[in-house]
């Protein structure tokens, strides 16, 4: 039986670990399902309308939004990717006692309050903990390790749906009503609080440290990180490659504006951007918080779609532990174009059951509905889920990689605000039709990926320069082949008006 090596253990470990991180972002997701039909909440909030449901949810991804920009991204490249990771779960417990405190006239207004705080601090966390995977991955199992970021974010999804249905048997009266949603709120502070006892013990990244200077620190880093399944060349051949990277953008006086300014770096932009907001429109960010309520729209009990919602999101975390593993096979575009297939394709079958079965008149046509939503479900695992923020973090260099990839999520907050405020109204005021909506964004998104996404699988962080000047130039090529094609075309065109006009003035001289 061959014996894991210390760096494959380690790497594991230390991505897992992370992944908790991922686990406090995906519970306080999960969780939030399961409250916004929680009577004792609604009566707390004072039984709030579709819309301001809306804005409990969406106002989460302001607060994200706010981070992505302004906060997350100095704070990764100041105090490293650990303690980002760090202030950013402390602003989340802050936020989170906001929110299970929620009581009296102002209840409503204590919940936007920390629903706000905690997307800022969740955006720290999202951003940090894929950067820090990234970093330490060897090239050619980076999909893999970063993907664990995703894993641990369906787990604490999952997990936030089954105590939501765990609280609907919490029936005492009156503390049952009262207490049990804001229990289920608050018992994410206990993982908040291993993961923030734990993140100063582990090793900063070699990159971040080069970055700051400390070449020993990084060595002994990355000969931590690589012992055993590296030899002592490749590790300083690794070391060496990561300082030659982060000189190169040194010395071009590259800063975070240079991602708008340098037509290489905002070609990556656009496309993490793109592909992040993508990842939310595609209605992933409306299905987590709506599952409940979608499904007792088909006609399940509060504690039943609760259920069932907890069987969905439990039968991603399988899905994503394969896309784990295919990713660094397959590659980030075939796994991103077969998720999108799967959501569209059951997005088309929801809304046409719909149509054929109004309000519910037909069982079997709800339990087929519900089936198409647990494969929805599964596609986005298998697609934007991970991919996105695999995506996202690869594909800069070192010295903007944390701006990079903190603007390019505040394309998934943004996508995530639309998808949340249009997910509950289309729901009450054109019902079904709402599938279709999301269902062509969908397909309109898989020539996207195939046209403007090169693979990534494999390279290199220091090579993603090259294969995206690579790229720009095949696109730029096909842009002028085009063009000439056009011009040939049109040439032709007079030509074959021309050569009958030609005839007539020789049989006229004739």
């Amino acid at each position: 039986m061959k014996t894991l090596s210390k760096a494959v253990l380690r790497l594991h470990l230390l991505c897992l670990f992370f992944a908790l991180g991922s686990f406090v972002w995906g519970y306080n997701v999960g969780v939030l399902s399961s409250v916004l039909v929680h009577p004792g909440f609604r009566l707390t909030m004072g039984y709030p309308t579709a819309s301001q449901r809306g804005v409990i949810t969406a106002i989460y991804y302001l607060g994200t939004w706010t981070s992505y920009i302004f906060i997350s991204h100095p704070a990764s490249d100041r105090l490293g990717r650990r303690y980002a990771a760090l202030v950013g779960i402390v602003i989340v417990a802050v936020g989170t006692a906001f929110e299970s405190g929620a009581t009296g006239p102002g209840a409503y207004s204590m919940m936007i309050a920390g629903r706000i705080i905690s997307g800022v601090g969740i955006g720290m966390v999202s951003t940090s903990v894929p950067l820090y995977q990234s970093e330490v991955s060897p090239a050619g199992e980076r999909g893999k390790y970063v993907v664990l970021n995703h894993v641990g974010f369906v787990v604490g999804l999952a997990t936030g749906f089954w105590v939501g249905y765990g609280i609907t048997f919490w029936t005492s009266t009156p503390y049952g009503e009262y207490i049990s949603w804001r229990f289920s709120l608050a018992i994410n502070l206990i993982p908040m609080a291993v993961f923030g006892i734990g993140l100063p013990f582990l090793p900063e990244t070699p990159r971040w440290l080069i970055e700051h200077g400390r070449h020993e620190k990084a060595l002994v880093a990355l000969h931590w990180l690589r012992e055993e399944s590296f030899t002592n060349e490749q590790i300083h051949l690794e070391l060496s490659r990561i300082h030659d990277d982060v000189e190169e953008y040194r010395c071009s006086g590259a800063s975070w504006l240079s991602l708008f300014k340098d037509p290489n770096l905002f070609n990556r932009l656009w496309r993490a951007s793109l592909l992040q907001f993508m990842a939310q429109m595609c209605g992933a960010a409306a299905m987590k918080y709506y599952l409940p309520t979608l499904l007792e729209k088909l006609g399940l009990s509060t504690r039943i779609a609760l259920l069932a919602g907890g069987i969905e999101s439990t039968l991603k975390i399988g899905m994503t532990v394969l896309e784990m593993l295919l990713i660094d096979r397959l590659g980030r575009r075939t796994t991103l174009v077969s998720g999108t297939l799967a959501m569209g394709f059951a997005l088309l079958i929801n809304g046409v059951l719909g149509q054929v079965y109004p309000d519910n008149t037909n069982r079997t046509a709800d339990i087929v509905c519900i089936v198409f939503i647990f494969i929805y479900a599964l596609g986005y695992s298998m697609g934007f889920g991970p991919a996105a923020w695999v995506y996202g973090s690869e594909i800069f260099p070192t010295s903007v990689r944390a701006r990079g990839l903190n603007f390019s999520a505040s394309g998934s907050a943004i996508g995530s605000i639309v998808a949340a405020q249009v997910w509950p109204v289309g729901i009450e005021s054109i019902g079904s039709n709402i599938y279709f909506f999301f269902m062509a964004i969908n397909f309109a998104c898989i020539p996207i990926i195939l046209l403007f996404y090169p693979e990534t699988k494999g390279v290199p962080l220091e090579e993603m320069d090259l294969l995206f000047r690579r790229s720009q130039h095949r696109l730029s090529t096909a842009s002028h082949d085009s063009e000439r094609e056009d011009e040939l075309a049109n040439a032709a065109v007079v030509a074959e008006t021309d050569i009958p006009k030609a005839q007539d003035h020789v049989i006229g001289n004739n």
